[in-house]
């Protein structure tokens, strides 16, 4: 006769909960497991809400994104039973560390035999809860459509229905106000295909936003998310803190960060599905022992890998809470958030896994005019920001086209001298191998449109991502480098510098075994670029590792105003000998 197999659970911490007075949001959890058939093939999957679905669930045809465990209800995470214990197969005892998020609902916990091929299900854990599911969690900050405007999203159980949402804030020390905020979900109809509309759907709660305005330049604000129930009471969040942005060509100390296809992973060493993204953790975890040098935060496509498993979206918030809840964290549309069959992106691919963009539309405020196009423009003291979505048409003669035109041609560059593009998939130049076999070594029709853009309203630096390396190209035009500087950039630069920047977290790109002569330098890594503006005349530009967080490339850039409005060529203004 087989032994009974039981799962039990022991909370580390005394408080097995959130807490609303001091706004705890995770808990680690220990699961003892005793089995008295062990296999090496026993996994533990983390489900909530914790009344699972335990049937398989076959994969669709030719579909690319569903990945197994195949289980109707997709688990949120898993590891296998001998993760702590090479022996498990033998004594059938094991104990493994889980970090679970507050996400809305109640867990349990689930031993499954048969690997994750085919899995059947043996044993069910009793179920736990945070004291508050539906707390307000996660705030992610966003410049607004104005320079002094600062916008608060964040996610939480209550709809209107229940609770009116609100921001109170105020000057550090000073009196408080309260801001509204507006609402927003998603449904499991809104999604595109498989497995986002499948097994890997999870309703995601209520998404938040409210705008703060009139801030004062440079000055820090506190604020705590709140929740008014009908009856009276309040829900806080814990408070939180943010320097409101410098007036549009201030000359002060101005850091920007800027990466690609971070991801996200499991500090308890779980496993997930798209398991690809190493580097994530380290790339964040840099950022935030920098936050102090970091002023705004750009994240170029690639946000999450949720890929269709919607759960994931929440691990990724909170993966990032430290640094967007205290800096604006400006993201852009990656294939990863939009591209869909048949949805109206501009790549027929299926890499949303059934997203189609409704979620980063929704997860994420961006200054745009339309949320489902998702190009905007931002400024940042002496910065214009210019962030372009590859996932719709960019070439001439689109709508996206003409914002991209407008953006660069609309900035006083006596007062914001930094002019710098932004996109995802690499409109300018790479030395990846997929596009050294294609001989371009760019995104398919990628620069030809863009580029006497960029070279007509002088852009300084061009970043993407997509590619999951850095590299970093000289002044280059029509594919020809137009300076001959590497290091220290003076007078009239003459070209843009294309910046790959995609090795955020994800699984590495390889380098074209083809030399490009524009290519200055290659670092197959992870990694992010840091900006530094000293003023109107002087810029650094670092690329660190995200293992360390040292320096492994950068280059100045000094000159005047007059070396802006410098002709360079293909890029001088009409002239006449009338007088």
């Amino acid at each position: 006769m087989k032994k009974l197999v039981f799962l039990v659970f022991l909370l580390l911490n005394s408080a097995t909960a959130f807490d609303e007075h001091n706004g705890e949001d995770t808990e680690w959890v220990t699961v003892k497991l005793e089995n008295g058939n062990p296999s090496a093939e026993d996994w533990v999957g983390v489900f909530s809400p914790a009344n699972f679905n335990s049937s398989n669930c076959s994969p669709e045809v030719g579909n690319p994104r569903q990945q197994p465990p195949f289980i109707c209800s997709s688990p949120i995470k898993y590891k296998y039973a001998n993760d702590s214990n090479p022996d498990y197969t033998k004594n059938g005892n094991s104990s493994l560390k889980f970090q679970l998020i507050n996400q809305r609902a109640d867990f349990s916990f689930a031993l499954f035999t048969g690997g994750l091929s085919n899995p059947k299900l043996v044993a069910v854990s009793n179920v736990i809860s945070f004291a508050n599911p539906k707390a307000p969690v996660y705030p992610r900050l966003a410049q607004g459509k104005s320079w002094n405007e600062m916008t608060v999203t964040w996610t939480s159980g209550y709809d209107i229905s229940e609770a009116m949402p609100f921001v109170e804030w105020g000057l550090k020390g000073e009196s408080q106000t309260r801001s509204p905020a507006g609402t927003l979900t998603f449904h499991q109809n809104s999604m595109c295909g498989s497995p986002a509309r499948t097994v890997g759907w999870r309703d995601p709660g209520f998404i938040h936003t409210s705008f703060l305005k009139d801030l004062w330049p440079n000055s820090v604000y506190t604020y705590k998310l709140g929740h008014r129930l009908f009856n009276g009471s309040y829900i806080w969040s814990k408070p939180y803190s943010f320097k409101a942005s410098p007036y549009p060509g201030q000359d002060s100390l101005q850091h920007v960060i800027i990466f690609g296809d971070m991801g996200k992973a499991e500090r308890d060493g779980s496993n997930e599905y798209s398991n690809y993204q190493p580097g994530s953790l380290n790339t964040t975890d840099q950022l935030i022992k920098d936050l102090k040098d970091i002023d705004i935060v750009f994240h170029i496509g690639d946000i999450t890998y949720a890929n269709g498993y919607i759960s994931q979206w929440d691990q990724f918030t909170s993966q990032v809470e430290p640094i967007a809840s205290a800096v604006p964290y400006m993201v852009a549309s990656g294939n990863h958030e939009r591209d869909w069959p048949g949805s109206g992106s501009f790549y027929d691919g299926m890499d949303s896994g059934g997203e189609c963009g409704v979620v980063a539309e929704t997860m994420f405020y961006v200054p745009a005019e339309n949320r489902a196009k998702f190009w905007y423009s931002t400024d940042y003291g002496m910065f214009r920001f210019c962030v372009a979505d590859t996932e719709h048409d960019w070439r001439e003669g689109s709508e996206q086209y003409k914002f991209i035109e407008h953006c660069l041609a609309s900035v006083d560059r006596q007062k914001q001298p930094w002019l710098i593009f932004a996109a995802h998939r690499v409109l300018g130049y790479s030395s990846d191998y997929y596009y050294g076999a294609e001989g371009s070594f760019e995104e398919p029709m990628g620069r030809e449109s863009l580029q006497k853009l960029w070279q007509k309203y002088k852009v300084d630096i061009a970043f993407y991502g997509h590619v999951h390396n850095y590299e970093r190209s000289c002044p280059i035009y029509q594919n020809i480098c137009v300076n001959t500087e590497k290091s220290h950039y003076s007078g009239t630069v003459n070209g843009t510098i294309h910046v790959v920047v995609g090795g955020g977290g994800s699984h590495l790109s390889r380098f074209s075994d083809t030399q490009t002569n524009w290519s200055l330098h290659k670092d197959s890594d992870y990694g992010f670029v840091k900006m530094t503006a000293f003023n109107h005349s002087s810029l650094l530009f670092e690329y660190k590792k995200s293992s360390d967080g040292n320096v492994y490339d950068s280059f100045t850039i000094s000159r005047d105003y007059r070396d802006v409005l410098a002709c360079v060529p293909d890029g001088c203004e009409p002239t006449t000998t009338a007088s």
